[in-house]
């Protein structure tokens, strides 16, 4: 039997029924894991290009735009768990270049950046309320990486309610295997798994959203 067949078999990979009001997470787009000369980073130019024209779009049609960065104080470096497994993420420490958004993704000073300790962009932070607040119904997660952080916060995406979409070439990890059998992992039992020509034709079709707008500021 087919792998294919043993998922569909058990029930898995059925589409999500899309709502009207999308917001973009921008997951962990920093230069500490876009800018190859830290070890800690991967080759991420072609999705962050892919990202900017969602975040581009989204933001002229009034929908959320959030960005989130790992940065930790040098106090924390020695207690949290996560850092003596992922000891390369030590260096993500605050104020340090590393921590900031990539500006090749396009962010602009209105953004939101929420700062997280762990994988998930909802673990320790305010987007679910941010997402609440601006009546938000369907989450498309963006960044890095697939294996990590942007499928932790797929899974507390739908695990809060939200409808998922992932454009799998706006999403960046340091090797292919994860990074394909994370998505396929994502596209069986947490949302779908899709590209951003898919979602920038979707929001075109959306059109403007002033009630957004007006939630989200």
């Amino acid at each position: 039997m087919s792998q294919e067949q043993i998922y569909k078999d058990a029930g898995f990979g059925a589409p999500v029924l899309r709502g009207r009001r999308p917001a973009i997470v921008v997951v962990d787009f920093s230069y500490g894991f876009t800018d190859r000369r830290y070890p800690t980073a991967s080759d991420a130019a072609a999705q962050m290009a892919a990202t900017r024209k969602l975040t581009d779009l989204a933001r002229a049609r009034g929908y959320p735009v959030i960005y989130t960065t790992i940065a930790y104080h040098p106090g924390e470096l020695d207690r949290l768990a996560w850092l003596k497994k992922a000891t390369g993420m030590r260096a993500l420490v605050e104020g340090s270049r590393l921590v900031q958004i990539d500006a090749a993704t396009g962010i602009r000073p209105e953004d939101v950046v929420l700062v997280k300790k762990g994988a998930s962009a909802f673990a320790g932070t305010q987007l679910a309320a941010l997402l609440t607040g601006a009546g938000v119904d369907t989450l498309i997660v963006t960044g890095a990486t697939t294996s990590g952080c942007v499928r932790a916060t797929c899974v507390d995406a739908v695990t809060a309610g939200f409808t998922v979409l992932v454009p799998a070439d706006c999403c960046a990890d340091r090797a292919q295997a994860p990074h394909d059998a994370n998505l396929y992992d994502i596209a069986q039992k947490y949302g779908d798994v899709t590209d951003s020509a898919d979602i920038l034709g979707w929001l075109e079709n959306l059109g403007n959203c002033s009630t957004c707008v007006a939630r989200a500021r």
